[in-house]
Formats: structure tokens, C-alpha cells, sequence
């Protein structure tokens, strides 16, 4: 099954933006593929304003996210994929969505036969969320 996180990150932005606030990203910026100004980047992450008045030729697909932003002046095109984005919040409240890290997905990889973690450590049950809150 295909990841949540780009059809949940391209809503939020929507729900955001509808709500006149400002949509932020709180990108890894460690992981592969990830193009920001390194610069900007403080203990692996930067959080990037991608409000329709601070980006140009925003684009967010299944892929991952692009765009045009300037830092310090300075034009940059960036691209961030979708697994490397954190979070999405609101500037103004907070409010918005925390991604866990997923693992990559591997050709092959075991099915729903699979036993679960190794290790000893039980299962986690599926009936509880895990949520963390953003301020």
C-alpha cells in the first residue's frame, strides 16, 4: 500500500492555507535525496516556510516536494522527499500533523506472514494511536 504521508501533507497545506495561516515543513535534512541550503539546516533539520507568498512553483506529488525559496536573498530550488518531511504545522497556532518515520519500503520485503519485530519486544496493539503535540 502506497504511503499516507503525500495525500495528508497536500491536505494539510490546503487546510492550512484555507485557514489564512502560514504552512511550515520540519524537514529531515539528513536523509538521501533532500536539497536545501545547507546552511540552514540546525542538528539535521530545517523547518521551511512554504506559504504561497514565500515559494514559487510549489509542487507537491507522491514523490516528494519542490520549490523555489530564497535564503538570505539568495533564489534556491529545493526538493524535499515525502518520507524526509517531518511534520506540517500552522506558524500562527501549531496545529497540524507529526509523521513517524517510515520504514523504507523494500522490494520483497515480508508480507502479513511476517512475525513481527525481532527481538523479543511484543507488538505494539493496533488500537492505539501514538500522537505527539506540536506548539
Amino acid at each position: 500500500m502506497n504511503s499516507s504521508r503525500p495525500y495528508l501533507l497536500r491536505a494539510l497545506y490546503e487546510w492550512i492555507v484555507d485557514n489564512d495561516c502560514t504552512p511550515h515543513l520540519l524537514v529531515n535534512a539528513e536523509m538521501p535525496n533532500v536539497q536545501v541550503p545547507a546552511g540552514y539546516v540546525n542538528d539535521g533539520q530545517i523547518v521551511l516556510n512554504v506559504s504561497p507568498s514565500a515559494v514559487r512553483n510549489l509542487h507537491m506529488d507522491n514523490q516528494g516536494v519542490s520549490f523555489e525559496g530564497r535564503f538570505g536573498g539568495v533564489a534556491h530550488s529545493l526538493y524535499i522527499p515525502s518520507d524526509a518531511v517531518m511534520a506540517i504545522y500552522a506558524r500562527e497556532n501549531g496545529q497540524g500533523m507529526v509523521f513517524e518515520i517510515e520504514p523504507p519500503a523494500a522490494e520483497g520485503s515480508a508480507g502479513p506472514d511476517d512475525d513481527g519485530p525481532s527481538g523479543g519486544e511484543p507488538p505494539r496493539p493496533a488500537g492505539r494511536p501514538s500522537l505527539k503535540v506540536v506548539k
